[in-house]
């Protein structure tokens, strides 16, 4: 018999019923029913229930051990009576009568329970992270990750895409996050980077004559934290050669969708192809460039309604060419407690409150003090062109839509929220397409990038020497699922005079590109394949699937939101000696 078992905890079944087995693992729950000590042995696998008689050999022994204690069994199948069954248990239909017992590792007294998994808090947990990745949730969705990631990789290799590694020291870029630094021992003032992401590498690769290229990529960014990001992360890194933005399209979508469908446990997945939605329209009608079309809600633009008069602070408003009024339907919304609470809360999120207008059944006619301003005529085509009735409601934001739009978008969250509207059993893919190519610094008053920077711009030289600009599209695109940006992407250029001139409106010199990005300036410059590719987010991915809302609870050892690991104590202090051999003196921050 073998030293440990000879089964697993989740292997047994009725089947099985007189055999001689020997098991080992966790002891999850321990019960004792008048002389008889229930036990659920647990291990990767599942739980088996143990019977313990008092004669059984080491019974005293188990009595006194903590759950989580760690135990090998001897013992025989037994069917349960019929009363006794658990349904709920794979291995329900059986117990082991137990005849010897081995204590292989006694627990001590635990500082986060595993049974039950009751809500502890998060210094807790990730402090004494062994502890949490016993308990059933987490566990399975680490399982989860594993399996997404195998089935993603057969995806991807059906496709006819091979894995490649790239670096993980690599030069700095003066694009995108902050990058995480590495001193380096042999060069003195020296750093090498941690990638943010493996994007010029991937793009060298295309020039080096590889065609399809995928790689699960470690990344890494110093930027703040939230629950749906994290300061290391990976990505499903993709590049393709001699492609089009629709071959891109067509390449990822079987496998976005075939994933979800296969872990989505019966939820319906937008079918392929993924609706595509510009930019600009996305924020007009969502507020967002990541909507959940989950939420049937959209919103409109009604400048038109409330210019010249009327009412007479939207009326003032749209004196300014720039500023608009933008409504926020709500269908079923129609009661002035709903409206108060909405105005309510915007006024919780920092802004003087939030017009509206509601459908009153005491008068039988529309109210709140926009349509009392308005007049009925002018109300009345107000909620006609939003196509609401009887029963419903709509909520005004006005001024520039470039400082109100997130806020409105906001709103629209809220109300499908709060009344219900949001379908949450589905997944619904979108791809925003045609992201403006450049964007003002509001900062620096200058032009640059308002996304990646290495991608190909719609029009290509002759828009970048003839445009405005603002006025530039990039072919770059994001998946977003139920409001979550799940990857970036481009169809890169590929083209040296196009990218020069591209960094030298954003304020960026030929000798500073020439820097920065010269190795591949210069593969560029030796033939290189138009390509594009685009990398979604493992991490959002697996937590989507599992129905979690932080990616702490997909992530196996993850970092708290001030970016430290509590398990292992990093980031932690280290020796003078060390820093001596990396030429590096620490300056500690000025206290104030």
């Amino acid at each position: 018999m073998h030293a440990y078992r000879t089964h697993t905890c989740g292997a047994l079944r009725a089947a099985d019923t007189g055999q001689p087995v020997r098991l080992s693992g966790w002891i999850h729950r321990k019960r004792d029913h008048g002389g008889l000590v229930f036990i659920d042995l647990r291990d990767h696998y599942g739980l088996t229930q143990l019977v313990l008689a008092p004669e059984t050999p080491g019974f005293s022994l188990v009595e006194r051990l903590r759950a989580e204690s760690v135990i090998r069994v001897d013992g025989e199948v037994v069917a349960r009576t019929a009363e006794t069954i658990n349904p709920n248990l794979p291995t329900g239909g059986v117990e082991i009568r137990v005849t010897s017992v081995d204590v292989l590792s006694e627990a001590a007294e635990l500082p986060l329970p595993v049974f039950g998994e009751p809500d502890y808090p998060e210094e807790i947990r990730l402090k004494h992270r062994y502890l949490d990745l016993r308990r059933e949730t987490l566990h399975k969705n680490i399982v989860l990750r594993s399996k997404v990631i195998h089935s993603i990789r057969n995806r991807m290799i059906g496709q006819g895409f091979l894995e490649y590694q790239t670096p993980i020291l690599t030069a700095s870029s003066p694009e995108g996050a902050r990058d995480f630094l590495v001193p380096s021992r042999l060069h003195p003032s020296k750093f090498y980077a941690l990638p943010q992401a493996p994007q010029q590498f991937k793009q060298l690769l295309m020039v080096s004559g590889f065609d399809r290229y995928f790689q699960i990529a470690p990344c890494f960014r110093d930027e703040d934290l939230r629950a749906d990001r994290s300061l290391e992360f990976y990505q499903l890194d993709v590049e393709m050669s001699f492609v089009t933005q629709e071959d891109i399209f067509a390449a990822i979508e079987p496998v976005m969708h075939g994933v979800f469908e296969e872990f989505s446990d019966g939820k319906p997945v937008t079918p392929y192809p993924f609706p595509r939605i510009p930019y600009r329209e996305s924020i007009s009608k969502y507020g967002s460039d990541k909507p959940d079309l989950r939420n049937p809600i959209i919103m409109q633009d009604v400048s038109e309604r409330f210019r010249g008069g009327g009412f007479g602070l939207f009326a003032r408003i749209l004196e300014d060419a720039k500023n608009a009024v933008w409504a926020v339907p709500a269908p079923k919304g129609g009661s002035r407690a709903f409206c108060d609470r909405m105005n309510s809360w915007a006024q919780g999120e920092g802004q003087p409150g939030l017009g509206y207008i509601f459908w009153s059944e005491d008068q039988g006619a529309w109210g709140g003090p926009i349509a009392k301003n308005l007049g009925a005529e002018k109300t009345d085509a107000v909620m006609g062109q939003l196509g609401l009735g009887q029963g419903d409601a709509a909520f005004f934001v006005a001024g520039d839509p470039k400082v109100f739009y997130k806020f409105a978008g906001s709103a629209r969250t809220k109300v499908g929220t709060d009344l219900g509207l949001v379908d949450e059993n589905r997944f619904e893919f979108v791809w925003i397409v045609d992201f403006p190519m450049f964007e003002m610094n509001e900062e620096t008053n200058h032009v640059d990038f308002s996304h990646n920077p290495f991608s190909m711009p719609q029009g290509e030289l002759e828009a970048l020497e003839t445009k405005d600009p603002l006025d530039i599209l990039a072919y770059q695109y994001d998946i977003v699922c139920n409001g979550y940006e799940l990857c970036s992407g481009a169809v890169r250029n590929h083209r040296p005079d196009v990218m020069l001139k591209a960094f030298d409106i954003a304020g960026y010199g030929p000798s500073v590109v020439e820097e920065q990005f010269g190795g591949m300036l210069n593969a560029f410059r030796h033939g290189a394949p138009p390509h594009g590719g685009l990398a979604p987010g493992i991490d959002r991915i697996v937590m989507l699937l599992a129905g979690q809302t932080a990616i702490r609870e997909v992530i196996a050892f993850p970092l708290n939101q001030q970016g430290q690991d509590l398990l292992m104590n990093a980031p932690s202090d280290v020796t003078d000696k060390q820093l001596k051999e990396l030429h590096i003196r620490t300056a500690p921050p000025i206290k104030v």
